[in-house]
Parts: structure tokens; C-alpha cells; sequence
């Protein structure tokens, strides 16, 4: 089945009878017992929810997982996966990641006895002078947050081997329409579900995709203890986001590489960091590693005012934290999403006062290259 058709048909709803074509919202905390000592596989939602179980297998079949966990939000998935590690474990992450993880790494994995070190993972020769004995995970995005820099991810699971360590991978800014890291070697996906694969800015959803059955078990009993689940409404949105994402990603993409070439060529813009260009450094890792190269753009301008200009002027493009949805977003990673980085660990990524985050969505590109270009005057 190709990915287009498996983002619709990959999972049927199997809890009804109806023939209803859309998976119905059990909006129930609880559910009743046939009589003692029996359960229709249901027993309250926190530890299972039929809507919710129904989204958690799509996401499993598209990943190619054994099975996957569905959570309230992105972090409180990737905050569950880290309840695997103990006190005294180190992991090695990407040192250029979304804020929000760097800040439950070392504001609270950090409290708890579990160290972080932070290198760049496109290059594998600091990736294996990095692990040592305690290593216990390495956790990477790619293409990373905001820097968009790729990581070979086949590459690290060779220089892993046979040692137990966990290879986590944040596959948000491509989906599982454009990548599986599982197919790649990851033993653990992470997504923000309020992304691309709910994709209209209308709810928040986290999911968590493994490789094997022994780690679902273990995710499973912390998911149901800790209880960050996904609620089944908001399952529903994201089963429903899901049926469109093959179109949504590839319009998206289509937008950012017109967008990119036209923010290379206009004066006041010095850099454009996208995957989906040529030159991009990982261009070539890119294309055997996944089947497109998504739809996020950082670059940079002349100054700090010319920044600013822009996210006062535009009118299309939303000045608005978050990516992934139908909406051209645009985004200010100094003051936003990267704010409670130190700043010297910001300016040593570059992410300074001129660098802007996009989040190409699937308008017409010619209305977002105008609305760019009347907020660049």
C-alpha cells in the first residue's frame, strides 16, 4: 500500500458495525463489564480508549512500529520515553533541538539523575567519540530545530551495534509521509501530533512509536501510570488530520522550495538553511533517507530590524509559534521557541536576533511570496 493510500485506509475501524466511514469518539472515562471477572478489552480510558487505540495503530502502520502510544502532547510523550533511563544513564542529543526539549532535558532529566550531552549528531565522528559506557540513549532530531541540519540515522544505529542504547528519533518536520525511522534503525519515534499529522492548528496530540513489543510494554505501563494520554476527541481530530497529510506535505513542500529560492535571491536575506535545496549539505544523506525533505525554512536577514519589520508587516503569513499546519506560520526562535536557551548556547547554533523559523503551509505560493515581499520593503 503506498503511503498516500495508507494515510486513509491503513487501519479500518474494527469497535462498530455501523458502517460508519469515519472512526466514531467514544467520549466515555469509563466502561462497563459484561459481568465478573469479564471485559470487552475496555476498562477506562486512561489505560485504553477505542478512538484513541484506533489512531495509535495508524500511526503505528505508517511508522512500520510495533506499536505506538498516543499522548495529551508531544512532550508528554518524549517525558514518558525518558522515564526509561535511571539515574546515573547519560544520552547524547543533537545539540541544535527545539527549546522545549533542551529545556525537559536539563530542567528536569537533569534533576532526576539523567545527564545530557549535546553534540552534533550530522557528524558521526563526534556522535562516537561521544558515547561512552553510561550512554544509555542518543536522541536526535532531523532535520533539527531550527538550524535544519540531518543526521544519518542508519549511520548512528551502525556506530551503536550491539550496545543497548536506545536511538530516539523526533520525526515531526517530516512525518512518517516522508520518513521511518524505524526502517532505518531508531528502536523510538517521537512526534508532536499537533504538527503536520493533525495539521490545522486545532489540537495538541503527542505520539510515540517503538520498534519492538518489549519497549510498547514498558512505554504502555508508564503511559497509563503517569496518564498523559490523548483525549478521544482529540484522537478523532488527528485520525482525521491524518487522511490528508500526503497532500498537505506534498503542497507544503512544493510552497517551501519556491519560497526558498525566492528568499535566496532577495538582497536582505544572507542565509537560507532548507533541505530541499541541492547545496544543502545533506541534500544527498536526504534523498536516501527519506522521500521528500518537508516543508520548514530558517533564514536570516541583514539586521535585527529588518526581522522585526517582518513580523509586523506580514498580513497572509501568521506571526505564531508552532509548524505543521495548513497556515504559512512564521516564527522568531530567539524569543520563542529557543527563549529559555542560554545565549551563548544560542549563538554558538546561530540563533541570533536576524535568524526567522517558516512554516510553509499549503496557500497559494504566490499570495505568501507577496506577503513576504510587501513585509520585506
Amino acid at each position: 500500500m503506498k503511503p498516500e493510500t495508507a494515510c486513509i485506509h491503513a487501519v479500518r475501524d474494527a469497535t462498530q458495525s455501523t458502517g460508519a466511514v469515519a472512526v466514531p469518539i467514544y467520549q466515555s472515562a469509563t466502561f462497563a463489564h459484561p459481568g465478573a471477572g469479564q471485559s470487552t478489552g475496555y476498562d477506562y480510558t486512561r489505560a485504553i480508549n477505542p478512538t484513541r487505540e484506533h489512531v495509535e495503530k495508524l500511526l503505528a502502520a505508517l511508522e512500520g512500529g510495533a506499536e505506538a502510544l498516543a499522548f495529551a502532547s508531544g512532550m508528554a510523550g518524549m517525558a514518558t520515553v525518558l522515564e526509561l533511563l535511571s539515574p546515573g544513564d547519560e544520552m547524547i542529543a543533537t545539540d541544535d533541538l527545539y527549546g522545549g526539549s533542551i529545556r525537559l532535558f536539563e530542567q528536569v532529566s537533569r534533576k532526576n539523575g539523567v545527564n545530557t550531552r549535546y553534540v552534533d549528531t550530522s557528524d558521526l565522528a563526534a556522535v562516537k567519540a561521544a558515547i561512552t559506557d553510561k550512554t544509555k540513549a542518543i536522541f536526535i532530531e532531523s532535520p533539527t530545530n531550527p538550524m535544519m541540519k540531518v543526521s544519518d540515522i542508519a549511520g548512528i544505529r551502525e556506530l551503536i551495534g550491539d550496545r543497548e542504547i536506545l536511538l530516539i528519533v523526533d520525526n515531526t518536520f517530516l512525518s512518517p509521509y516522508f520518513c521511518n525511522p524505524i526502517a532505518l534503525g531508531a528502536d523510538v519515534v517521537v512526534h508532536s501530533g499537533t504538527k503536520y499529522l493533525a495539521g490545522h492548528n486545532d489540537t495538541l496530540a503527542g505520539f510515540v512509536v517503538v520498534k519492538s513489543p518489549e519497549i510498547g510494554e514498558k512505554l504502555r505501563f508508564l503511559q497509563k501510570t503517569i496518564g498523559g494520554v490523548l483525549s478521544p476527541f482529540d484522537a478523532f481530530l488527528v485520525t482525521r488530520g491524518i487522511k490528508t497529510l500526503a497532500i498537505r506535505m506534498e503542497k507544503a513542500q512544493q510552497n517551501a522550495l519556491a519560497l526558498t529560492r525566492w528568499l535566496q535571491k532577495h538582497p536582505k536575506v544572507s542565509a537560507v538553511h532548507y533541505v530541499g535545496l541541492p547545496e544543502h549539505p545533506a541534500y544527498a544523506l536526504s534523498q536516501r533517507q527519506a522521500r521528500g525533505f518537508g516543508a520548514m525554512i530558517s533564514f536570516s536577514v541583514d539586521s535585527a530590524e529588518t526581522a522585526s519589520a517582518i513580523l509586523n508587516k506580514v498580513e497572509l503569513i501568521l506571526y505564531a509559534e508552532s509548524l505543521g499546519g495548513v497556515e504559512t506560520l512564521i516564527t522568531h526562535p530567539l524569543t520563542q521557541t529557543h527563549a529559555d536557551v542560554p545565549e551563548s548556547e544560542r549563538l554558538a547554533r546561530g540563533i541570533d536576533e536576524k535568524l526567522l523559523r517558516l512554516s510553509v503551509g499549503i496557500e497559494a505560493v504566490e499570495d505568501i511570496i507577496a506577503d513576504m515581499e510587501r513585509a520585506m520593503k
